[in-house]
């Protein structure tokens, strides 16, 4: 007789088994691949979204808030000030979106086959790196443009791009387990992104953010890395390392507690998706 190999579900609250997710690595990368052909299929301009997105949204942010309401950019050109703010938030803002549908898109999947259901929005997270890494070479084109050379701060970049991640991933899977059960996750997407950028610093500073605010305001974490991401690529303000710690101890938690719901939460995905 052939040996029967028997996948029992764990029990209780369960960390990320990452010796599983490295054995599951070919599917990690199959689904990522789909995602950015599934996303540009059919395209005229292919990945060209990539580039005029941003673009875009950083122009019409320069003419009405950079031009017309005069709001501070730290004494940089306002276009500069927008844009690297809109790189690491349409990160973000691709991965939540990408994410809450996961799970739902591939129900047929999850009804048929065992694999460990945190490879779906894993994989937007890695799709979600062309975007960035097309609009961080504008960025560039930018500097270059303008002559502006990066702070030395620079090296703290990959600090900054871990809460982004931790932040991304951790709000991601939590929005995917619940879209499973709720649907008006998915169709009330766009209203909160578009919340979420309001209440982060990408069309204004948050030096406008009163001090007694200021602390409460910095729990949102991209708080953090966005004006860590202007002290380090602008040089406007030294590091806002106040603000970069305190939203790096919430993207943990947020992280955790994301892989934690969504481990509780993984036995029910294929009743009811």
């Amino acid at each position: 007789m052939d040996d029967i190999t028997i996948i029992e579900p764990k029990k209780g609250w369960q960390l990320v088994d990452w010796k599983e997710l490295l054995h599951y690595r070919d599917l990690l990368y199959f689904l990522t691949v789909r995602s950015i052909k599934a996303k540009y299929a059919q395209s005229v301009l292919g990945v060209g979204w990539a580039i005029l997105q941003p673009l875009i949204q950083t122009v019409i942010f320069t003419v009405i808030f950079g031009n017309l309401a005069k709001l501070s950019s730290d004494g940089t050109p306002y276009i500069l000030f927008s844009y690297v703010a809109m790189v690491p938030w349409n990160y973000f803002s691709n991965i939540l979106s990408g994410s809450a549908g996961s799970l739902v898109t591939n129900k047929n999947l999850l009804s048929k086959v065992y694999f460990p259901r945190i490879v779906l929005p894993l994989s937007t997270v890695f799709s979600a790196l062309i975007d960035f890494g097309i609009a961080f070479l504008v960025m560039i084109g930018f500097f270059v443009y303008y002559q502006f050379v990066p702070s030395w701060e620079i090296v703290f970049f990959p600090i900054l791009m871990l809460i982004l991640i931790m932040t991304s991933l951790g709000t991601g899977m939590i929005l995917s387990a619940l879209a499973v059960q709720y649907r008006d996750v998915q169709y009330a997407m766009t209203f909160l992104v578009r919340l979420l950028m309001y209440g982060a610093p990408v069309v204004y500073s948050v030096s406008i953010i009163p001090d007694k605010y200021l602390y409460w305001y910095a729990l949102n974490p991209m708080v953090g890395v966005i004006e860590g991401m202007r002290s380090a690529f602008l040089g406007t303000k030294p590091m806002p390392w106040d603000l970069v710690g305190i939203g790096a101890l919430v993207a943990i938690v947020v992280f955790l507690f994301g892989v934690l719901y969504f481990k509780r939460m993984e036995k029910y995905f294929a009743d009811i998706a």
